[in-house]
């Protein structure tokens, strides 16, 4: 069967359009359509129904487009293993986590990790989906539990709890609440417990939530509950690891908070031996023994 001939169904099929393959091909229409007539008659089937939307793949097509996808991410990985220098560390390295975690304490430290490596890549996808990485959606993931893929190398990174975070200046003004039932006079920040997010984080919130709070502020994501919370609006449930790079934030109601939410690092097995896995899981891993120490240190529990 003609590769080339694959590669430009596989960017047809992928793109759902003549045109838009022909531009990511730098082809004409005309050519790809010659192609994919001579692949469709070489198959003796039809890869694709056409209508006015564009293209659709047929059963056969679809067959095909799963075989040239699998394919295609294996020379992925073969051209990533290539890439991979002995004494150097380069290139793209596709990094996935949660919002919060990859916006509020991944995303602010990485650059000494361009610091020692500066020509490395780093396209960091940050959502609260979990991404096939045996897939190859991603390279390397740092998630809120374990992860149940086979075939992943994992290792435990550290434990996060959620807790009730307000500033200082909030405090002197509204008051600090003594007890669980003084919540209630007080304006809640927190993610929407329907939002995908950990399980402690949602159940946490909904005991809260039963306390009638008088005023809410839900949010999307923890950075903005933070942004939220550092502009005095209330008080808000956050990530134990922020007290870190905002030592002003004050821990209301120490008794209240979240049950232990594992962090992991996981990559493929395929990738084990690439060099910029290493140079990221060295450095995530260097962060997160300091980030204890510092934590001992302060008496941090």
């Amino acid at each position: 069967m003609d590769w080339d001939k694959l590669r430009i169904f596989h960017a047809v099929a992928d793109a759902g359009s003549l045109t838009h393959a022909g531009e990511a091909l730098h082809l004409s229409q005309s050519a790809v359509s010659r192609q994919i007539r001579a692949l469709e008659e070489s198959l003796d089937t039809t890869l694709f129904h056409r209508h006015a939307r564009g293209l659709i793949l047929t059963e056969q097509g679809e067959l095909l487009f799963d075989a040239t996808s699998s394919m295609n991410r294996r020379l992925e990985t073969a051209a990533a293993r290539i890439r991979d220098s002995e004494d150097e560390v380069f290139g793209e390295l596709r990094v996935t986590t949660t919002t919060g975690f990859g916006t509020l304490w991944l995303a602010p430290r990485l650059g000494k990790l361009y610091e020692k490596y500066p020509d490395l890549k780093i396209d960091l996808m940050l959502e609260e989906r979990v991404l096939d990485l045996p897939m190859r959606e991603a390279d390397v993931a740092i998630r809120m539990k374990e992860p149940s893929q086979a075939d992943l190398i994992r290792r435990r990174l550290m434990s996060v709890r959620m807790r009730l975070y307000a500033t200082p200046e909030y405090l002197a003004t509204e008051g600090t609440p003594s007890g669980l039932e003084d919540i209630a006079e007080h304006r809640l920040i927190s993610q929407n417990p329907a939002t995908a997010q950990v399980a402690a984080g949602a159940t946490l919130v909904q005991s809260l939530l039963a306390q009638d709070i008088r005023s809410t502020l839900t949010v999307n994501n923890y950075y903005g509950v933070l942004q939220a919370v550092l502009y005095n609006l209330g008080i808000g449930v956050l990530p134990d690891y922020l007290t870190e790079d905002f030592p002003n934030l004050v821990r209301v109601l120490p008794e209240v908070e979240s049950s232990e939410v594992p962090v992991f690092l996981a990559y493929p097995e395929e990738l084990r031996h690439s060099k910029r896995i290493s140079a990221f899981r060295d450095f995530v891993m260097e962060e997160i023994i300091a980030y204890r120490k510092r934590r001992v240190d302060d008496g941090a529990t």
